[in-house]
């Protein structure tokens, strides 16, 4: 927000410069960004007044012009399209200096003695546009110095006031704070109301009372809206950012500038039937000042007649309503509108105002009536009309609750490690605008209707922080109780499983919690995903029910920048929607792509697979040391490959699924490599076991190799579960370690071989006790899995 200086010292003159005051802006808590002169520098030039016109001799876009400059006349050749007699100019003298040391000096155009030269705003520095000469005011005094009557030593303080802070989005809180960090009283502009010397009035009806708990409207006749703003009204808005329009638009947006209240004013001419506050109907659409047209949803505020729309509420008006240079009757609004309900609208048309801006932060809802008054007393002044009396609309129930907050003196020694006389702390807070009552051991503070920022104690505090100086409070060590938490040792961390597969090869990767709602339907479409109500962006608009979305995504983003080898790994939040509300599940997610393997010519130059990122999640289950807890088993999922597929069961309970990304999925997203991907509950990670100690053998171990033969479809992992529990109890080992289709074999069958290890603590096993057995695992694989021992 752009602040004239000197309008901000009409209100509190601190004895400070320009740069102390900025800097105690800042330390206050509210940064600025910038501080630019309003105008360049140039000297010289002075009001004049233009007393004839005539056409140049030799040039048909030129003309001769007789100017008056206080105790002289001199002639001027002007080109500008707008030059006309009594109109008041700036004059930039022989001798003057403009803006990029551009010095005047006598000349001759076309035959013709020029002597100076007639200024518009570019030339002058105080525009960016040239549309023609600059007019001045008709009473601006001629011969006077143009930086003296348009008081053009000013700066322009540019601040970037937080969300919270709305209070400050007008020279009236930022002249509250300024008086408050210097003990200043603060001198608001004087006015009187304005007589209601016509009984004229317009129906207003407030249907949507939760949206906008006030609205306040009054009826001025009679206006001329011929006259012009005041050169000094012009000026401040233009120091503000702020193109002047018309009288009427230049005190609306003066108020809001001064102020903080959005003010609008409708032609009463253009108006149909009562004024109503509503939501948008179905189908309904609006043409805005700015001439685009809008097709208004049904979550939409609107002011509206009989006839349809007229304003946008709390952004924009419409231009059916607007006023013209033919208005003669106006309708003045300003409304209180809720914040929520106002939150992200206009963002969500494509639109952003200084309305809308306000709005949604939060406008003090007391200020309405003040703001009509203080407006119509200025319309009155500039372009006349009668003025009818005020009318309010208010719903009480749904204006914004202000409960008191409880301040304790001891809370600030503890919190903010200094002492403060009651004194003071009463003056810091009575000049927030706060109601201070004193209680036992505290203050009691009721508060104001423009800080929707204070509803907690630490608000207080901080608040005393900010304006007694956050470079002033002291440096303090803090001195606490702690107790170290007992950590059960079967507890694992997730900094371990982190270090663990970095370890591996992987790096870790931290995206975003909002996804591509495509994306997360390609790799989670049975679950309907929680829909963000203003999302940063169309490709981020729901909650993830996946973390594998958004490690796709960085996949691609690393090999789109030619990564040939990319694995990462995210530990984070799946957002998964039930009955009981929404459920957040820690989760561990992987994905690999790319060579196992970097390329050297001591490895083979061939890509990771399947079994690789399986392996990976073997040690991380080991880990638990409870690997034979876990098993895994082919399924089906979508966005994965169905031959490649397995879930990861503990106790008989799906926690996980490890597979390959269909190739149609990744030819869509442009992947030229095969990806694997892995997603598991990061709670199954982090219960271990503690480490139990077993005395080693001293008996030799005895192994033996069987090669059989069963159905392609039977589970290999299924078939070990079931030869561990027939080996007995001496069997310490089984491995598999050869999986065989092919020549000799029946297409629809394959051969498993098996390894299996016997030992036993306390003696040396006989060959009968290993051949019995060995025989019951034969046993078991010809009745259950109709097996043949292969020769």
């Amino acid at each position: 927000m752009k602040i004239s200086e000197k309008w901000l010292r009409e209100w509190v003159s601190p004895a400070l410069s320009t740069q102390e005051l900025a800097h105690q802006i800042t330390m206050a808590g509210l940064e600025v960004d910038a501080i630019e002169p309003v105008a360049d520098m140039f000297s010289g030039v002075v009001v004049a007044e233009i007393l004839s016109v005539e056409p140049h001799p030799d040039a048909d876009k030129l003309r001769v012009c007789q100017v008056g400059a206080g105790s002289e006349t001199v002639q001027i050749v002007c080109g500008a399209p707008n030059a006309r007699a009594g109109l008041k100019v700036p004059l930039a003298q022989v001798e003057a200096e403009l803006p990029g040391n551009f010095k005047i000096k006598r000349a001759k155009l076309r035959g013709v003695e020029s002597q100076g030269m007639l200024c518009a705003e570019q030339e002058l520095g105080l525009s960016d546009s040239a549309d023609g000469l600059m007019e001045l005011a008709s009473d601006a005094p001629v011969g006077i110095d143009l930086r003296h009557y348009l008081e053009l030593d000013d700066q322009v303080i540019d601040i970037s006031v937080t969300p919270n802070r709305a209070d400050c989005l007008g020279i009236a809180g930022i002249a509250r704070e300024v008086g408050l960090l210097n003990k200043l009283a603060v001198t608001e502009p004087a006015f009187t109301k304005a007589p209601e010397t016509i009984t004229d009035t317009i129906s207003i009806e407030v249907q949507a009372e939760e949206c906008c708990p006030r609205y306040v409207g009054r009826v001025i006749k009679g206006i001329d809206i011929s006259r012009p703003s005041p050169q000094w009204l012009q000026e401040k808005l233009r120091r503000c950012g702020v193109r002047s329009i018309d009288a009427v638009v230049d005190v609306t947006n003066y108020l809001l500038l001064e102020l903080g209240q959005p003010m609008h004013a409708f032609d009463h001419g253009k108006l149909h039937g009562a004024i109503e506050v509503r939501m948008a109907a179905p189908d309904e659409s609006i043409e805005l000042l700015d001439g685009k047209t809008l097709k208004l949803r049904a979550d939409t505020l609107v002011i509206a007649d009989r006839e349809g729309p007229l304003a946008m509420a709390g952004i924009m008006g419409g231009q059916r309503s607007a006023v013209s240079g033919t208005t003669k009757d106006i309708v003045l609004e300003a409304a209180f509108f809720a914040p929520k309900p106002l939150a992200g609208r206009a963002r969500s048309y494509g639109l952003h105002t200084d309305s809308s801006h306000r709005f949604e932060r939060g406008v003090d809802f007391e200020l309405q009536v003040q703001a009509m008054e203080r407006a119509t007393q200025m319309l009155l002044e500039l372009v006349g009309g009668e003025a009818g009396p005020i009318q309010e609309v208010v719903s009480k129930n749904n204006l914004p609750a202000r409960p008191d907050v409880v301040l304790r003196a001891a809370r600030i020694e503890k919190v903010l490690g200094l002492s403060l006389s009651a004194d003071e702390v009463e003056r810091i807070l009575c000049g927030l605008g706060l109601g201070v009552t004193e209680t036992d051991g505290g203050w009691c503070c009721s508060v104001p209707s423009w800080r929707f920022d204070i509803t907690i104690e630490v608000d207080l505090l901080e608040e005393l922080a900010r304006v007694y100086g956050y470079n002033r409070l002291p440096v303090t060590h803090i001195h606490a109780k702690l107790e170290m938490q007992a950590r059960p040792e079967t507890d694992l961390s997730i900094r371990y499983l982190r270090r663990h597969l970095s370890a591996r090869g992987y790096r870790e990767a931290i995206t975003y919690s909002f996804v591509d709602p495509q994306l997360q339907r390609t790799f989670d479409p049975e679950q309907a995903p929680v829909v963000l109500s203003n999302p940063i962006s169309a490709d981020m608009a729901v909650m993830r029910t996946s973390l594998l979305p958004g490690l796709v995504s960085a996949v691609l983003h690393n090999t789109n920048r030619q990564q040939p080898s990319v694995r990462l790994f995210e530990t984070g939040l799946r957002f998964i929607p039930d009955d009981s509300g929404l459920r957040q599940v820690p989760t561990l997610a992987m994905v690999s792509t790319g060579p196992r393997f970097e390329e050297s010519w001591a490895s083979p130059a061939d890509d990771s697979d399947f079994f690789d990122l399986k392996g990976d999640i073997e040690s991380l289950l080991g880990l638990t040391r409870r690997s034979e807890h876990f098993s895994f088993g082919a399924t089906s999922r979508p966005a994965l490959h169905p031959g490649q597929t397995a879930c990861i069961t503990r106790k008989g309970e799906v926690v996980g699924v490890v597979g390959a990304l269909h190739p149609s999925v990744g030819t869509e997203l442009g992947l030229n490599a095969p990806l694997y991907l892995c997603e598991i509950d990061l709670a199954v990670l982090l219960e271990g076991e503690i480490p139990k100690y077993a005395e080693l053998s001293k008996f030799p171990e005895v192994r033996r190799d069987l090669a059989v033969v069963v159905d392609k479809a039977v589970s290999s992992a299924r078939l070990m579960e079931d030869v561990r529990a027939a080996a007995g109890s001496y069997i310490t080992d089984l491995r598999l370690f050869d999986v065989y289709t092919g020549k000799g074999i029946d297409p629809k069958r394959k051969s498993l071989a098996l390894g299996l290890t016997f030992r036993d603590q306390s003696r040396t096993l006989g060959e009968e006790d290993v051949n019995v057995a060995v025989g019951q695992v034969i046993d078991l694989l010809e009745k259950n899995y109709n097996a043949e021992l292969r020769n």
